[in-house]
């Protein structure tokens, strides 16, 4: 890898220097500012400049550029750092052309999948190109059209050709988006995430907090988690140790530290695998989503045409709209959450008293397990009592 700026980057981990990289959005509104000037100038740039989401400024390589009367293409290859992911060292393609109209016209041509089926972040028909990517190829074509006032739009399609085949190892065609892989990327950087280093951080926060005296540990997934906690359970943040996908290996650390209780606060788009008995919620690990949403609903007394739209379904919001809307989400929440506290239970041997809090930003909290309700009130009770 050439000097790109990311290198000065990286993540400390259980001493590690772990290297940050950056994203296929990022890759993909590179390559269209490249392509961008390539068409107005005729220039073709040895480099591109691109700021990224998360303020990190990037110089990457131009590469395979193609420049004729009236299109421009260039690509940039993805960089994972030390993140593993099956889409390091791809090419992600822009095709820049003078459009009819005004503006910015953005597609997807080979290896970008396109959206089939409802309730993702784009259209149906679409490419799945997610919004922050979509937003930061506008923005890189629009830099350099500025630059350039005889022309007003602009037509970009990105492809990425080795994403055809990455695509048959995802989920993607299960959720509903076909013939590629999507463009991604909130922040436009790659944050690695060794798995051996992360579950020896988790450790690590579980044996703190018992140093300290806690005897009730209070865990979450991730951020959706710890925001609902502080927003609505009143917590501090800094009370929470974040488990990422690993449920189960938690529960197991809490046992061995000796916690006599666990209180797990998670978005129903992880912990719903749990009322499954699925224990790491990676979706590589195991999926099952709508499966057991639609098993939920059918004993609640959901009809088999409800199941079935269930299980067409791709997010969680959309399998909870449709049961919502035949006035059986509180008796499937019910379940769920009966479930959910049997697997808890059983991975915990018993070993602790453990609770569980399952939301969702559509209808806030949709159940609790165990003790959970009880020590949710303890806690607004004590953090009031510390203000």
């Amino acid at each position: 890898m050439s000097n790109t700026g990311i290198e000065t980057y990286y993540a400390l981990k259980d001493g590690k220097k772990l290297q940050f990289g950056y994203t296929t959005g990022t890759c993909a509104a590179a390559a269209t500012k490249a392509a961008t000037v390539m068409l107005l100038t005729g220039r073709i740039p040895e480099t591109v400049h691109i700021m990224t989401p998360k303020g990190i400024a990037l110089d990457l390589e131009v590469l395979k550029p193609r420049l004729s009367e009236d299109a421009a293409s260039c690509a940039i290859r993805k960089y994972s750092g030390d993140d593993p992911d099956v889409t390091n060292g791809i090419l992600v393609y822009s095709e820049v052309r003078v459009s009819a109209g005004p503006g910015i016209h953005i597609d997807g041509g080979l290896g970008v999948g396109r959206v089939t089926k409802p309730g993702l972040k784009e259209p149906i028909g679409e490419a799945a190109i997610n919004p922050v990517p979509r937003e930061m190829i506008r923005m890189a074509a629009e830099e350099a059209l500025d630059e350039c006032e005889e022309v007003t739009g602009l037509d970009v399609v990105i492809s990425i050709p080795d994403g055809v085949e990455i695509a048959k190892k995802t989920f993607n065609p299960r959720l509903g988006i076909e013939g590629g892989i999507s463009v991604l990327g909130t922040s436009g950087i790659v944050e690695p995430m060794s798995e051996d280093a992360l579950i020896e951080s988790i450790e690590l926060e579980i044996r703190q907090r018992k140093a300290l005296g806690s005897d009730r540990l209070l865990i979450t997934p991730g951020n959706y988690g710890a925001d609902f906690a502080k927003a609505v359970c009143q917590m501090d943040e800094a009370q929470l140790v974040k488990c990422s996908n690993y449920i189960g290996r938690t529960l197991d650390m809490a046992a061995s530290e000796g916690f006599s209780e666990v209180l797990l606060i998670g978005h129903v788009g992880k912990l719903v695998k749990l009322a499954g008995g699925i224990m790491n919620t990676h979706s590589k690990e195991g999926d099952c989503r709508a499966e057991i949403m639609a098993s939920l609903a059918i004993k609640a007394g959901a009809s088999a045409e409800l199941a079935r739209a269930v299980l067409e379904s791709v997010t969680t919001s959309e399998m909870l709209r449709l049961i919502h809307d035949e006035g059986l989400l509180e008796p499937a929440m019910e379940l769920m959450g009966k479930q959910i506290d049997f697997y808890l239970r059983r991975r915990s041997h018993d070993q602790f008293a453990i609770g569980a809090i399952v939301f969702t930003e559509d209808y806030g909290m949709l159940c609790t397990t165990g003790p959970a309700a009880e020590w949710l009130e303890e806690i607004k009770q004590q953090n009031e009592r510390n203000e």
